[in-house]
């Protein structure tokens, strides 16, 4: 018997951060950069209002959130397109954007989602290599040929939790031709309060060839409810609203996210609990020897190089005490690990158990 023959699709699969090891559910989850304090109460207050009755179907526009957002943003909310989670956005760019030989531009250290929604559409991923794990912007216009069609970057980044200022920004946005697309993911901004930094939306707003993402599962803490947002012009909005499929978010994560959103208090308890175990966290690794850099975000990125135990062993341990974190081999960022910042008891926890570890 003959089957249908799919097209051939060079990409691989997207590994997510785990939740088991060994078949058995783990006390404490680090791997996906997940909110430390889940979201708020407001949030899940709708959400239980909304359980009540599943079988009414979402607003596809979900015109409600929409207007939500560009309240509290001061923004037009035509200009806005909402995504079962961002990285639903990052797939409609490539499917309406991208064709086959096309160039798309990653920093070498990035978001693994925006080379596979790439390279399914048939295009040629170009890394631009970083400098101390900072993306460069300097490389990335080096790479742009007659070919390029798409450059996406996180700033701050994600895995390495560093970030690029709005000077360099705008310069590499200034540089960049005007037909090439450029894609600034905002989802751990929430976090960085640098002065030299400004969210790509603060800095794109006005831009006709920028799409700014922007997701509720980090500091929102609805990442169970897969919902995100996009904005960029009316004409590239449009476009990408004739591939979004009818009712692609659904309505707990509608009214969650526009609870979420509103409640500012406890987006700033998040943000603030996120602070202050980084800083303590860095000074910890430090006094293990585990280098590490000095992360905006809710996640350390720590290499194991300067100890005698590799970051393979480290994982095991880890996940043996109960306790997981994200491999780095995928990223192809050698001997390292990316811990997600968590609740405090869950900090003190991975603390004790890693100086066990590394005989500190």
């Amino acid at each position: 018997m003959r089957l249908p023959k799919p097209k051939k699709i060079i990409a691989q699969k997207y590994v997510t951060g785990l939740s088991l090891f060994k078949r058995k559910k783990v006390k404490i989850k680090l791997s996906a950069n997940e909110s430390a304090l889940g979201p708020s109460p407001k949030a899940i207050r709708e959400y239980n209002k909304v359980s009540k009755n599943f079988k009414r179907y979402p607003d596809t526009n979900g015109t409600s959130l929409r207007r939500i957002i560009a309240n509290k943003f001061n923004l037009d909310e035509n200009k806005i397109i909402l995504g079962s989670g961002s990285d639903q956005i990052f797939e409609f760019v490539c499917n309406a954007f991208i064709k086959k030989n096309d160039e798309v531009i990653v920093p070498k250290y990035s978001f693994i989602i925006y080379r596979i929604y790439s390279k399914i559409n048939g295009a040629k991923i170009i890394f631009a290599n970083e400098k101390n794990f900072t993306i460069s912007v300097k490389n990335i216009l080096s790479k742009v040929t007659r070919k390029t069609k798409v450059v996406f970057l996180a700033n701050p980044n994600n895995p390495t939790g560093t970030y690029i200022n709005k000077t360099e920004l705008m310069y590499l946005r200034k540089k960049l031709r005007s037909d090439i697309l450029l894609v600034v993911d905002d989802a751990y901004f929430e976090y960085l309060k640098q002065k030299d930094y400004l969210s790509g939306l603060k800095l794109f707003s006005k831009h006709k060839n920028v799409l700014v993402t922007r997701t509720f599962s980090k500091v929102y803490g609805l990442a169970g409810l897969r919902i995100g947002w996009g904005y960029a012009s009316k004409e590239i909005i449009n476009t990408l609203n004739l591939i979004k499929p009818p009712f692609n978010v659904n309505r707990p994560a509608l009214f969650a996210a526009s609870a979420a959103v509103k409640d500012t208090n406890w987006l700033k308890k998040e943000v603030n609990h996120i602070r202050k175990w980084n800083k303590l966290l860095f000074k910890r690794f430090k006094e293990m020897k585990i280098a590490t850099n000095e992360s905006k975000t809710n996640f350390l990125l720590l290499n194991f190089d300067r100890v005698n135990i590799s970051s393979k062993k480290v994982f095991q341990k880890l996940a043996n005490a109960g306790i997981l974190v994200r491999t780095m081999h995928v990223y192809g960022i050698k001997n390292s690990l990316r811990i997600t910042i968590g609740k405090s008891k869950e900090n003190r926890k991975l603390i004790s158990i890693l100086r066990k570890i590394v005989n500190v």
